[in-house]
């Protein structure tokens, strides 16, 4: 099987070693995996912010770099943008129809929604694997992000994932289905309210006594790690792509 690696901005910029993580993941599962260098951001960041037009252009890039018959699959490390490829981009061409712009926008962006999936979802949906060989002898909390719960619908996948991980406790989350206060451009328009539920989100984990808090989108690990920071909290915010390309021979942490 041969797969396209869709990074994402906030991977590619910040989080490098979470992209690195992936591709040894499925490199050791016998997936083939391509990065294709014309990758840009697919345009959730202004879609969500109001910029619906001009989110088209990027979708329609995306389309392009992606929708090749060579891959079998798309696979992001992302809930949030694997969210914005399914669920928005039906609607952005729906949108353009009922503007009156045809169905070009809309026949433009059907290849790539299909065979986009969230890693986890890849793993246990399409691979058929729970148990991928990882070993992270660490104590876990695993916080379900709003895109993943909500938007995908991951479900049990990623739990069901780090259960099969050698060495590994994992202790329940309480209100572990509250968003954690980011939401994109939400932490900046409603700061005060945003660092309220980080701090929630926060305390939460640290009473479960885990030394790790993992998660399937760094956006959110973005910010949950700040306030883990500034309240000089000992619990890591750790993305499960990581702690799933861990093994006892060349362990990532």
């Amino acid at each position: 099987m041969r797969v396209a690696l869709f990074l994402t901005c906030v991977n590619d910029t910040l989080y490098p070693d979470t992209g690195r993580a992936v591709v040894k993941l499925l490199t050791r599962l016998g997936v083939d995996v391509d990065f294709p260098m014309a990758q840009t951001c697919c345009g959730q960041a202004h879609y969500n912010t109001g910029y619906r037009h001009q989110a088209e252009p990027l979708a329609r890039h995306f389309s392009d770099v992606f929708g090749s018959d060579e891959y079998d699959a798309i696979v992001t490390p992302s809930g949030s943008c694997g969210a914005m490829v399914r669920e928005l981009y039906p609607r952005m061409g729906e949108r353009a129809r009922s503007e009156g712009r045809g169905d070009g926008l809309a026949t433009t962006l059907a290849p790539v929604v299909p065979k986009t999936y969230e890693l986890t979802e890849f793993l246990v949906d399409i691979l058929g694997v729970t148990d991928v060989g990882a070993y992270y002898p660490h104590t876990v909390t695993y916080h379900p992000t709003c895109h993943g719960l909500r938007s995908l619908g991951l479900g049990d996948r990623p739990t069901r994932l780090l259960q099969a991980v050698k060495g590994l406790e994992l202790r329940a989350l309480p209100g572990a289905d509250e968003c954690c206060g980011f939401g994109g451009t939400f932490a900046m328009k409603n700061s005060d309210v945003s660092s309220a539920m980080g701090t929630d989100k926060v305390r939460n984990a640290e009473s479960t006594g885990a030394d790790t808090l993992c998660a399937a989108d760094n956006s959110c690990l973005m910010h949950i790690g700040g306030t883990l920071t500034r309240l000089k909290s000992g619990v890591r915010p750790v993305h499960i792509a990581e702690i799933l390309a861990s093994t006892e021979e060349d362990p990532l942490s």
